[in-house]
């Protein structure tokens, strides 16, 4: 008891410094689940120039001086957008990454087209302003993914361009409430993945990433080597490969927050811009490869929708995502937009 109640007194000691620093701001765009706020917004407090000053390396020395708490705050809601603090470039948003002090996750395995900017630093995603990416899991294709996502608005778009969220764990439930049949399917069989990729990117496509980009090597044996670390199956072919994955679980458990989450990119696949070489239908099924129904996969859409948080970004806005708790996505928009990403352990 003793133990706890100090634990309590230190967590409110920590909580309150913090507060000094970090100011929570409402805007109408976020929701509430059993009464927290989804995702929290925080900006610089009033006192903020006072204890810390303006210049990027005081938000950089707050992040450390309270990662604790913010690492509670990130496990309690999901998600957390961090706004009108001084990140004005790419070189300031890796400074801000290597201060959280995540590991950095390698990008090979994932199909999404992104451009190195810095080391740690990529695009977002160099897909076509038109098209729509439907809601996912980071790599939730694969056997080993980020467990956090850290996105920065270097430029904010004209129009459009949000990157939506939607928590895990309630599109679970939901799901499990209205089509229980088909979870339990998903949990017996999981989830195959599956995408015919040629030798280089295909920019006019979401998805469009060529082999030798996605496992980084231009060499088919070093390709086969890196496939199999990734739990990858290749296929080659006259004009390319045909890559497969799982199957996979599409719920996991969630042991840090003790809890079952809807963890897969099923809708990503399935609703999917769809290329001369793939049908986004087929590039995931059940994994005894029976075709998933096209009525539950759209209701599923439509619930994440219905849940989902999409804020307009601000220039200089830092959103770190929990890749075990979140889903995201990204609306078409209107140009320019330039939102950078890192991808960490």
């Amino acid at each position: 008891m003793v133990v706890a109640a100090e634990a309590a007194a230190a967590a409110a000691a920590e909580a309150e410094a913090a507060a000094a620093l970090f100011s929570e701001v409402q805007v109408s765009h976020q929701r509430h689940y059993d009464g927290v706020v989804f995702p929290p917004i925080l900006s610089p407090n009033r006192d903020f120039p006072l204890k810390c000053g303006t210049d990027l390396s005081s938000f950089l020395e707050a992040i450390e001086a309270h990662k604790p708490w913010l690492e509670s705050r990130l496990r309690e809601a999901g998600a957390i957008l961090f706004r009108g603090f001084p990140v004005g470039s790419a070189s300031d948003f890796e400074r801000v990454v290597e201060a959280f002090g995540f590991e950095e996750f390698p990008y090979v395995g994932g199909i999404g087209l992104r451009s190195k900017v810095l080391d740690r630093i990529v695009t977002a995603s160099d897909a076509p302003p038109h098209l729509k990416i439907p809601f996912h899991h980071e790599m939730a294709h694969a056997i080993e993914f980020p467990s956090k996502l850290i996105f920065f608005c270097e430029v904010k778009p004209s129009s459009g361009g949000e990157t939506p969220i939607a928590l895990s764990h309630v599109i679970y439930q939901r799901m499990k409430e209205r089509h229980p049949e088909f979870v339990q399917q998903l949990d017996d069989h999981g989830l195959v993945y599956s995408r015919f990729l040629v030798e280089d990117d295909d920019t006019s496509s979401a998805f469009g990433r060529g082999w030798k980009s996605m496992l980084a090597t231009d060499d088919k044996t070093v390709a086969e080597q890196r496939a199999a670390e990734k739990g990858m199956k290749l296929e080659w072919l006259e004009d390319g490969v045909r890559t497969t994955m799982g199957p996979l679980p599409a719920t996991r458990f969630d042991r840090i927050r003790q809890r079952q989450v809807w963890f897969n990119s099923m809708i990503g696949s399935y609703t999917g811009p769809s290329d001369p070489r793939n049908d986004p239908t087929k590039c995931v099924m059940f994994g005894d490869g029976r075709y998933l129904p096209a009525d539950i996969v759209y209701d599923c859409q439509k619930i994440l929708e219905e849940e989902s948080v999409a804020i307009p970004w601000e220039d200089g806005d830092v959103l770190l995502v929990d890749n075990w708790a979140v889903l995201h996505a990204r609306r078409s928009f209107v140009p320019p937009r330039r939102v950078l990403a890192s991808l960490c352990k």
